[in-house]
């Protein structure tokens, strides 16, 4: 008998697959029974009433190799299990699809098996967080879910030795640019200065790099964490498609993972969103992940650039014009990442129920460089300095001037830190007294950095109805507290004085309005 070679068997693979397609689209699943089937690189998706039925198609390409049947079926069953943890409502099974001895084709038949699926609860597509994104606002509430979707997904990965994570990184730099440079009217000496700021990055932080490593921050992650892999179900986000044809490439910084998120939310236009995940994701991380900060401008710049690559790759099949223009975004974008604008040093005081969390979370998102700032808030702060929790209230003795101290120590002491690993700053303190305001604003000229001095104010009854309305928040603020505040000296106040007596919007409008002129004198 004659042996076939790889390149035979992979054409009549690719043949028999299309035949497998041409039953799929004249089934249930198919345009002409009110299914839909939705291409990408490496697999189609045909979508059912209440099921879907994803098959890995017959392509070897640099990344992945799913060339033959055995190879698909372990691919299935490899995402049905890596997937599992993250979306068990979503993944179901892998399926057969079968031919019998007269040759019809049947979905989990008798007949020998041909091709191999994996079997999904179908979701609305238009719930897609890309979906989403490109047509509301994701709000605060999303973004904290989502967030907590992520910190549960990286708590249960399983942890790497950071070897061969290392390795990669070079190379897919390396991809990413041979990839753009085969693409014909992309600016050449905008690919070489990426690809020349990518490799100076990671020149400059292979200590750090290596030190994750050994720390325990390189895991099995999901590993492909863009918006259109997170499902809205039920108004929860569920993490699904996570890569199973390589563990190698999953395997990662989990800061690199969650640089895919934040990325494609700044890609969206979702900066409040961005910095609402970066925030709650840090906060939960603790001081112990913050050196990981410094890594986060080459992160988002090589996750930007491989969504670039692989839309560029999609505009060559299908959607064309489409593709490569959203292709071309990214690309500018992975640009613009890897040379991050320097950090700000943003101050927030005013007394009690001013609302002055409320305007630095506001702010944050707005502040270069992406993901915006860290928010380092005084009433959190004091609370982990007596090991509680946030919501939990403090005795009076927890307010003496010399825990006071230590408080504002801390918050100085977190800001020059994070500051020095270029990420702005945004803290949120009463600043009531005139040395704890100079303090400040002369860390950030030691630092060298750019100064931002908001104090805000409202009138007593305005600060007494909104302490009054306080519920699970970590201020221990009261009534006693805001009258002692509004007999206080407060001395001379040379930052910028907001009238936040109004709405949110309104007192963010008032803020905001001093950014840009600070962006331009830096």
């Amino acid at each position: 008998m004659t042996q076939r070679s790889p390149a035979d068997i992979a054409v009549s693979d690719a043949d028999l697959q299309r035949q497998v397609l041409a039953f799929l689209d004249g089934s249930d699943f198919g345009p002409a029974k009110g299914g839909k089937r939705i291409d990408t690189h490496a697999s189609m998706v045909f979508l059912g009433a209440d099921r879907a039925l994803k098959i890995k198609r017959a392509v070897r390409l640099p990344f992945l190799d799913y060339s033959t049947l055995e190879k698909r079926k372990l691919a299935c069953e490899e995402e049905l299990k890596v997937n599992a943890g993250n979306a068990p409502e979503l993944y179901r099974r892998v399926v057969a699809v079968t031919r019998s001895s007269d040759g019809a084709f049947e979905i989990d038949g008798s007949g020998t098996p041909v091709e191999w699926a994996v079997e999904m609860t179908r979701f609305d597509e238009e719930q897609s967080l890309d979906r989403v994104a490109s047509v509301k606002t994701i709000d605060p509430s999303l973004a904290a879910a989502l967030a907590d979707a992520i910190l549960r997904s990286h708590a249960n990965a399983p942890r790497g030795d950071g070897a061969s994570w290392l390795a990669s990184i070079l190379p897919i730099i390396d991809r990413n640019t041979a990839k753009f440079r085969a693409v014909r009217g992309l600016d050449v000496g905008a690919i070489d200065r990426l690809d020349a700021a990518s490799r100076d990055w990671v020149a400059r932080l292979q200590p750090l790099l290596g030190q994750r490593a050994e720390q325990g921050y390189v895991r099995r992650c999901h590993g492909d964490l863009h918006l259109a892999n997170v499902a809205l179900v039920d108004g929860r986000p569920l993490l699904f498609d996570a890569i199973e044809f390589d563990p190698v490439i999953a395997t990662t910084d989990v800061l690199y993972d969650l640089a895919f998120t934040l990325m494609d939310l700044i890609h969206f236009e979702q900066a409040a969103a961005a910095n609402a995940v970066f925030n709650r994701y840090l906060a939960a991380v603790g001081e112990e992940g913050l050196d990981g900060l410094r890594l986060l401008p080459l992160f988002l710049s090589i996750r930007a650039a491989i969504r670039a690559h692989v839309l560029f790759v999609k505009s060559e099949s299908s959607d064309g014009e489409q593709a490569r223009q959203q292709a071309k975004s990214y690309f500018d974008l992975a640009a613009r990442l890897v040379r991050p604008k320097p950090p700000l040093l943003v101050a927030i005081g005013g007394l009690s129920g001013t609302g002055k969390s409320v305007l630095a979370r506001g702010l944050a998102g707005l502040v270069e460089p992406p993901p915006g700032a860290l928010i380092v808030r005084s009433d959190v702060v004091r609370k982990h300095l007596f090991g509680t929790d946030e919501t939990v209230a403090l005795p009076e003795s927890a307010y003496r001037p010399d825990t006071s101290k230590r408080v504002y120590d801390a918050l100085s002491s977190t800001a020059r830190r994070v500051l020095a690993l270029g990420c702005s700053v945004v803290l949120d303190a009463v600043y009531m007294e005139e040395a704890e305001r100079t303090e400040i604003a002369d860390l950030a000229a030691a630092q060298g950095v750019g100064f931002l001095g908001l104090f805000l104010t409202a009138d007593l009854a305005t600060r007494l109805a909104r302490i009054e309305q306080r519920k699970d928040d970590a201020s221990d603020a009261t009534r006693n507290v805001v009258l002692k505040q509004e007999a206080a000296a407060i001395g001379t106040v040379n930052w910028h004085i907001i009238d936040a007596s109004g709405t949110p919007e309104q007192t963010l409008r008032n803020a905001r309005v001093f950014l840009p002129a600070l962006f331009g004198e830096r």
